[in-house]
């Protein structure tokens, strides 16, 4: 059927007039359409129309944009850079005072979509923008009957954001998206809000709350400026506040570095005069020392600032370096010296009068604590030399019991017994300068385990102070 209309149709084309062939050819074109409503309407709304045209009858009257935002997603929040990328939900609508048509005309129909190519768009744009996002392209608006344009699109928005990280990780963060007109004036556009600021602020509908970022509120603010006194833009900001969920980092950052600084502590009830505890505090200091150079990557660098996590690391490693120092003086103090000098009459009036009572450390159970630590663990490596000592001391005894009665004769006595009485004495003089040496390290050990005592309680103090500042600050920042 179709090649016999087509040829017919030639036919009288060809026998006809030119004029009447044109006729046929129009009415089998629009034959297509005859019944398409929105073909009709788009046809009318398109006849005539200036895109390029701002769409106002009167020159005087302003364009009036209502916009809208809302938060889909928070996708990445870059420290270094200072940049913020979130992908949001953006909304206008402004009056087209030429794409007005009556509905009945149209078989009711009161909204259309057309065209976003086709129709005069407000140049708005965000001030913040640094760089072009993955945004889905949607060339459609639409239009209502009384000339209301909707244009409602996602876009990823990349955009400058000061970001303050010094209460990482328990920072809160507000970054602004400043929408305004680049071109026109006030008096050409003006900017107003869709919907009621409260509502703006409390909207989390359509929020993806299951990333490290919480939405906390979305403020609103509108504001006209001026840089030249002469015109005046209006904008409208949007305060996007966010905080970050700090449960990830608290598990991988701060418990492993409590638990390295609650050892140190137990680092302490190790004896100070023995080898172990410099060994145990090295190996903490290495430990700490490996889990700063794991955890670097995970914390924030900028340029201007660093986040107070950081300094608490670091300051927690020179607590270990201070510990460390600490066990090696009072090892070093407490360690026997054959030519260790008395202990000075004002170490002992601070140290072993003054400082014990400060410390309410009871003297007996000291000395009790000393006796066995300095007369069983410190010379167990002399006992053989002890044994024989006692028993040249016994034979030393014999000899000058015998001294002391041949002492009248010594004139007839042999040289071999002048010999044997020079070794005695000297026997004598070495038990005796090893007594005393006994005594001084004994009085240097107290003097140790005095210090030990007041230093470990000094430094624990110290953490303490520390630490109550810190988890009062951080819970201050997190639950404000």
């Amino acid at each position: 059927m179709k090649p016999l209309a087509l040829w017919t149709v030639l036919s009288i084309c060809m026998h006809g007039t030119v004029r009447t062939c044109s006729v046929k050819k129009l009415g089998s074109n629009t034959s297509r359409f005859a019944n398409a409503t929105l073909v009709r309407l788009s046809e009318f709304l398109s006849a005539g129309y200036k895109k390029g045209v701002r769409p106002v009858k009167d020159w005087r009257n302003s364009t009036m944009v209502a916009i809208d935002l809302m938060v889909y997603s928070i996708l990445n929040v870059d420290e270094k850079n200072q940049v913020l990328t979130t992908y949001v939900w953006y909304r206008q609508q402004w009056t087209d005072e030429f794409l007005v048509w009556n509905p009945e005309d149209f078989d009711d129909v009161k909204q259309i979509s057309m065209p976003i190519a086709n129709v005069w768009i407000p140049d708005i744009v965000i001030n913040e923008f640094v760089d072009v996002g993955k945004s889905p392209d949607i060339p459609y608006v639409y239009v209502s009957n009384d000339g209301l344009v909707q244009n409602y699109k996602p876009i990823q928005v990349v955009t400058a954001c000061s970001l303050n990280i010094y209460n990482f990780p328990f920072d809160v963060q507000k970054c602004s998206l400043t929408f305004q007109s680049w071109l026109h004036t006030i008096n050409d556009i003006n900017i107003s809000l869709m919907r009621r600021p409260e509502d703006v602020m409390v909207d989390k509908s359509i929020f993806m709350n299951q990333g490290e970022w919480e939405l906390l509120h979305v403020l609103s603010k509108y504001k006209s400026f001026s840089v030249d006194n002469v015109s005046y833009y209006a904008e409208m900001k949007f305060h996007v506040v966010i905080r970050r969920r700090p449960l990830f980092y608290t598990v991988n950052l701060l418990l492993p570095s409590i638990f390295l600084m609650v050892m140190d502590i137990v680092g302490f009830y190790l004896p100070p005069d023995s080898g172990e505890r410099v060994s145990f505090k090295i190996t903490l200091l290495l430990g700490y020392s490996v889990f700063l150079i794991i955890v670097s990557d995970t914390l924030p660098a900028t340029a201007i600032g660093t986040p107070l996590i950081g300094v608490y690391f670091v300051v927690c490693m020179a607590l270990l370096v201070i510990s460390l120092t600490e066990t090696v003086l009072i090892v070093r103090l407490v360690h026997k010296q054959d030519l260790q000098p008395h202990v000075p009459q004002w170490v002992k009036h601070l140290v072993l009068e003054k400082a014990t009572v400060l410390l309410c450390i009871k003297n007996k159970k000291l000395c009790s604590l000393l006796t066995v630590d300095s007369d069983t663990p410190r010379y167990k490596e002399n006992n053989m030399n002890t044994v024989r000592c006692n028993h040249h001391c016994e034979s030393s005894r014999d000899m000058e019991r015998g001294l002391s009665v041949g002492l009248s004769v010594r004139d007839s006595t042999p040289p071999v017994m002048d010999n044997i009485l020079h070794e005695v004495s000297s026997i004598r003089q070495y038990l005796e300068k090893r007594e005393a040496s006994r005594e001084i390290a004994k009085e240097w050990l107290q003097v140790g385990y005095v210090l030990d005592v007041l230093l470990f309680r000094v430094y624990l103090l110290a953490m303490l102070a520390y630490s109550i500042t810190l988890g009062t600050l951080w819970s201050v920042w997190q639950y404000s």
